[in-house]
C-alpha cells in the first residue's frame, strides 16, 4: 500500500475539488478525524497494516462529497474503488476500507474495532471543547442545504443526536463522555431560553 502517495493524491483533490459552500465536510473535518483516529488508534494499540487501513478509510470517508450530499458514503466508496488499487491496495483492503467508511454513516453501525475507531473519530468533537465551534459550521451546512432553518431546529436537533448517540471504543468513552454529556446540558439550556 502506497499510503503516502494515496494520501497527497486525496488531500489534494478534497482541496482542489471539495465545494467550497460545506462549512462542515470540509478539508479540515478530514483533518480533524484524522488526527483523533490517529490518537484512538494509538491508544488503542492499532499499528501496522490496520492503522494504515483505518487512515486511508478516515481520507475517503467524507469524499462522496466531491460528487453528492446524500449517500455521500456509497460515492465515497466507489471513489475509493476507483484509485486505491492505483496505489496498491488489494481488492480484500479496498472492501475493509469501504466497511470503515459505511460504518460512519448515521446512525453509525461498526462491526469491529477499525469500524468503531473511524466511528468515533469522525464525532469525536462532540466530547470536546470546541463543539460550538465545530457544530456552528454543521449548521450554517445544514441551513444552506434546507435541512434546519432556525437555531430552535437546530438545536432541537443537536439534543436529539447527542442524546441517541453513544461512542463505541472504551478510549473514546473515557476521553469523550463526560464532556460530550456537559455539551449536551448546555444546548438543552439554549433551548429553555
Amino acid at each position: 500500500m502506497q499510503f503516502n502517495k494515496v494520501k497527497k493524491f486525496i488531500l489534494g483533490k478534497l482541496k482542489k475539488e471539495l465545494p467550497k459552500n460545506l462549512t462542515y465536510h470540509s478539508l479540515g473535518h478530514i483533518k480533524d478525524v484524522y488526527k483523533a483516529a490517529e490518537n484512538l488508534a494509538m491508544l488503542q494499540k492499532v499499528e501496522g497494516d490496520d492503522l494504515t487501513l483505518l487512515l486511508t478509510a478516515v481520507l475517503f470517508h467524507d469524499s462522496g462529497f466531491l460528487k453528492q450530499q446524500k449517500e455521500h458514503e456509497r460515492v465515497g466508496c466507489d471513489i475509493a474503488r476507483e484509485y486505491l488499487p492505483e496505489y496498491d491496495y488489494a481488492p480484500e483492503q479496498v472492501e475493509q476500507i469501504c466497511g470503515m467508511i459505511m460504518a460512519t454513516q448515521i446512525p453509525q453501525t461498526p462491526h469491529n474495532k477499525l469500524e468503531q475507531i473511524i466511528c468515533d473519530a469522525d464525532l469525536d468533537y462532540l466530547g470536546r471543547d470546541d463543539f460550538f465551534t465545530i457544530g456552528n459550521k454543521l449548521y450554517d451546512e445544514l441551513c444552506m442545504y434546507g435541512i434546519i432553518n432556525t437555531e430552535l431546529e437546530w438545536n432541537k436537533l443537536q439534543v436529539r443526536f447527542l442524546e441517541k448517540h453513544r461512542y463505541f471504543t472504551p478510549v473514546a468513552k473515557k476521553l469523550r463522555k463526560e464532556k460530550k454529556a456537559a455539551n449536551l446540558a448546555l444546548v438543552k439550556s439554549k433551548i429553555k431560553k
